[in-house]
């Protein structure tokens, strides 16, 4: 099914590539950053993300295949559009040294079982747990907002290996990790396409 682009959203991306040359990028991280820097009207995030072509193709794949999406906490899961989600904050509970977030994420992870794309938004915590898990994910989408180990989340993922988009800096939030899962969602599946 086709995807009917409104005229705001038309003028705002031809706004966008006017200000910023996003040519040069491959076409699913193209499409991840200008609809990061569209969804927080923030051009710093064309330096600040970090993610890997070939990862996204598979992620793509994955997510096209019926891969299931993971969210960490429900705003996220509300800006991903045309795609069901799991976020399981709300049965959640913290206990010493457990995070309402990081338990989320067990109790996801016991629901979705490995190959699920994890869109991560808000809690740094959330982020770190799945890190301790044996999730073997599709794709991690780490962008939690925070002046309290959001950057050093989005780092100790970069080291795990797993494949990921994150950024550097503190920024982040569910806006944007959010408007990252539907750049690939948004994303024309190609037939040369394989998991």
């Amino acid at each position: 099914m086709n995807r009917v682009i409104h005229p705001i959203e038309q003028e705002s991306f031809r706004r966008l590539r006017a200000r910023l040359d996003t040519s040069g990028f491959p076409p699913l991280t193209r499409a991840v950053v200008e609809r990061v820097i569209h969804s927080a009207a923030d051009l710093e995030y064309a330096t600040d993300l970090v993610m890997d072509e070939d990862d996204l193709v598979r992620a793509h794949a994955a997510l096209h295949a019926g891969a299931p999406v993971v969210a960490d906490v429900e705003m996220v899961a509300a800006g991903i559009t045309r795609r069901e989600t799991v976020c399981r904050l709300r049965e959640a509970r913290s206990g010493p040294g457990l995070t309402r977030s990081a338990h989320a994420v067990r109790l996801a992870y016991e629901e979705v079982g490995p190959g699920a794309l994890w869109v991560i938004g808000c809690a740094p915590t959330a982020l770190e747990e799945l890190l301790t898990l044996d999730a073997s994910p599709a794709l991690v989408i780490g962008l939690p907002v925070g002046f309290v180990g959001a950057a050093e989340s989005k780092a100790a993922l970069r080291e795990s290996g797993l494949p990921a988009v994150s950024n550097v800096s503190e920024k982040g939030g569910s806006a944007v990790a959010a408007a990252a899962l539907n750049a690939l969602l948004y994303h024309p599946v190609s037939t040369e396409e394989t998991l």
